[in-house]
């Protein structure tokens, strides 16, 4: 099972469509979860960090594999990304990738996370973050299950 855990809601009704597709796309391979959890509100990044790690907290198990996506994080090829999520996915039954609020993540999460994945140096919408966290998703099982679609 595949949990995505993100800070805030999603407004804009073209990222909602993405993100539907993506899931629908995903339900042939893997079970897959998106919980949200309110993003703070406060003018004090550190109070929001720390607000947004206790919600997402809420949401985990002790067995669950934790990776949050961060600048960063390590770097991977998509044919690189979908071996990494085959081998834990032969490992640990729930993968849970995390998606920070606009403040980032809280510096607790160095010790809780199993590891940080980077799509890239660059900043994205977290809207938009969470479509390209689905469609490499998407990518590493057409991958692994040697179908076409990644070119």
């Amino acid at each position: 099972m595949i949990k995505i855990i993100c800070v805030g809601k999603i407004k804009e009704s073209f990222y909602r469509e993405a993100i539907q597709e993506y899931q629908k796309r995903l339900t042939k391979y893997t079970k897959l979860e998106i919980i949200e959890v309110p993003d703070s509100g406060s003018k004090q990044p550190r109070y929001n960090q720390q607000q947004e790690r206790d919600a997402i907290m809420k949401h985990l198990k002790p067995k669950d594999y934790i990776i949050t996506l961060e600048i960063t994080g390590k770097a991977y090829t998509s044919e690189a990304l979908a071996m990494h999520i085959d081998h834990l996915t032969t490992h640990y039954s729930n993968l849970v990738f995390i998606i920070g609020g606009s403040d980032g993540l809280d510096e607790q999460w160095k010790t809780l996370r199993h590891e940080a994945i980077s799509f890239s140096n660059l900043t994205f919408p977290h809207q938009l973050f969470r479509v390209l966290l689905l469609e490499q998703l998407y990518r590493s099982y057409k991958i692994k299950n040697n179908e076409s679609y990644h070119k």
